[in-house]
C-alpha cells in the first residue's frame, strides 16, 4: 500500500539512538547519553516571558502561512545586522524548524535526475530528503586531515551538467568544522558561471569558538543570488522544542512556491513561538547566548583532551557547534558495531559515524554537564581498553 518514495526514507539515526537511550533509562538502567543534538540549557527566561505575554494577549489564532510581519522583519533585521545580508520580508519564509525549511526547499527545487552535492560527513537528514525529492546524492568525502572541509578541486570535480545544488553546513553537524571567509571565496569561484544553487545551513552560527562566522551568501553578489540561507533558534537559544526555522532567498518566486506547499501541509508555525522568536532574534537574549557559548567552549576543550589521551583514538578540536567527531578507525572500522556494544556494556549512548556517511568515527555531543562528559569518556576509555 505504501509508495515507493516513502520506502526510500530511513529513520533518523540520531533520533533513534536518543529514543533508545531514553527507553533504557526509563527501564532503570544507568545511561549517559551524548547523542542528542540539543543544548542542555533551558530556553532563556526573556524568551519564555515573551511567549507568556503572547498567550495572555490572545495571540493564539492562525497567522499568515509564512510568518507574521513583525517576525519576518526581525529576521530581516538580524540577517542585516549579523550577516550583512539584505532581504525583504517577501524573501523570507518561516517554517517548523530548519528541517522543515529544507524539506520545502528540496521539494520546490529538486526533480528526478537532479544531482545534489553533499560533503561527507553530513547531517543525517540531507541525503534522505534529497532522495525523497527525487534527487541523486553526490557525496564528497572529507577527513580529519583537511578538517572535514571540501576543497575547490573536489567541488569542481563533482559538478556535472546535472548538478542542481550544493549543500554547505557551517558550522558543521557532526564535525564542528567552520568554513573561513577565504575558503568560502575559493568555493564561490568554482561556482561562477554555473547554475548550481547553494543551500547554506547556518543553524550553529552563534556557537563559534575560533575565528569569525561568515555567511555563504555574503561572499559576493553571485553567491547572494544563488544561495538559500537556512537558520533558526534551536541551537543558539535552546528553542529545539519550539520548532522555529526560517529560510531566505533572493528569488521571490521560490519563496512563493514554498509558501504554497506549506499552506497545503502544515500552514503557519505555532503563533506563540513566532512572538517568542522575535525576542530570540532581536538581541534580547545575547547574554544568554554568550553564557552558553562559553560553557560549550570549556566543555569542548576538556573533552578533546580526554579523548586524545586514549590510545589509538583521536579527535579534531571543532571551531563551532557542540559535537566531537571522534576517530576510532585504528581500532574499529564498524562504528555501528562499536556504538551498540558500548551502549550495551557501559550505558553510554553515542551516534555511529556511518549514519553521517563516514564510518570509523562516532559523534559525541558535549551539550551536557561536564561531570557527565568526564564519566562518559572514562567509560569509553575503559571499554576500549577491555575490548581492543
Amino acid at each position: 500500500m505504501q509508495t515507493d518514495r516513502i520506502n526510500i526514507l530511513s529513520e533518523s539515526i540520531t533520533i533513534a539512538v536518543t529514543t533508545l537511550a531514553q527507553e533504557l533509562r526509563a527501564a532503570g538502567k544507568d545511561i549517559l547519553s551524548f547523542s542528542a543534538g540539543e543544548p542542555d540549557f533551558d530556553t532563556p527566561q526573556v524568551i519564555k516571558d515573551s511567549a507568556i505575554k503572547a498567550i495572555n494577549a490572545g495571540y493564539t489564532k492562525y497567522t499568515a502561512v509564512d510568518g507574521i510581519p513583525e517576525l519576518k522583519k526581525a529576521i530581516a533585521d538580524k540577517l542585516k545586522r549579523d550577516n550583512g545580508l539584505d532581504y525583504a520580508t517577501n524573501q523570507i519564509i518561516v517554517s517548523n524548524g530548519a528541517k522543515h525549511s529544507l524539506f520545502n526547499l528540496f521539494q520546490a527545487t529538486i526533480q528526478e535526475g537532479d544531482e545534489v552535492i553533499i560533503p561527507a560527513p553530513y547531517w543525517v537528514t540531507y541525503p534522505e530528503l534529497v532522495k525523497y525529492s527525487g534527487g541523486t546524492v553526490v557525496e564528497i568525502e572529507t577527513n580529519d586531515s583537511n578538517s572535514f572541509k571540501i576543497t575547490p578541486a573536489q567541488l569542481k570535480a563533482a559538478i556535472t551538467n546535472k548538478t542542481k545544488m550544493l549543500i554547505l553546513t557551517t558550522p558543521s553537524n557532526p564535525t564542528g568544522s567552520v568554513y573561513t571567509k577565504e575558503e568560502l571565496i575559493a568555493l564561490a569561484d568554482v561556482l561562477k558561471g554555473t547554475e548550481v544553487l547553494v543551500a547554506s545551513d547556518e543553524m550553529y552560527e552563534k556557537l563559534i569558538y575560533n575565528g569569525e562566522f561568515t555567511s555563504a551568501a555574503a561572499i559576493s553578489e553571485d553567491m547572494y543570488n544563488r544561495t538559500i540561507t537556512i537558520n533558526g533558534l534551536s541551537k543558539s537559544v535552546a528553542m529545539t522544542g519550539w520548532r522555529f526555522g526560517y529560510l531566505a532567498a533572493k528569488d521571490t518566486s521560490l519563496i512563493k512556491s514554498m509558501k504554497s506547499l506549506q499552506s497545503q501541509s502544515t500552514s503557519n508555525i505555532c503563533s506563540i513561538t513566532q512572538h517568542a522568536a522575535i525576542t530570540g532574534l532581536d538581541g534580547s537574549a545575547d547574554k544568554d547566548i554568550e553564557m552558553m557559548r562559553k560553557a560549550f567552549s570549556s566543555r569542548r576543550d576538556e573533552a578533546v583532551d580526554l579523548f586524545n589521551a586514549i590510545d589509538n583514538v583521536s579527535v579534531m578540536k571543532p571551531d563551532g557547534a557542540f559535537y566531537l567527531f571522534v576517530n576510532i578507525s585504528k581500532i574499529e572500522k564498524d562504528s555501528l558495531k562499536f556504538s551498540k556494544a558500548l551502549l550495551e556494556e557501559t550505558g553510554v549512548a553515542i551516534v555511529p559515524g556511518v549514519g553521517f556517511g563516514t564510518d570509523g568515527h562516532f559523534r559525541f555531543s558535549f551539550a551536557t554537564d561536564i561531570e557527565s562528559i568526564r564519566e562518559g569518556i572514562s567509560r569509553i576509555k575503559n571499554f576500549i581498553s577491555k575490548n581492543y
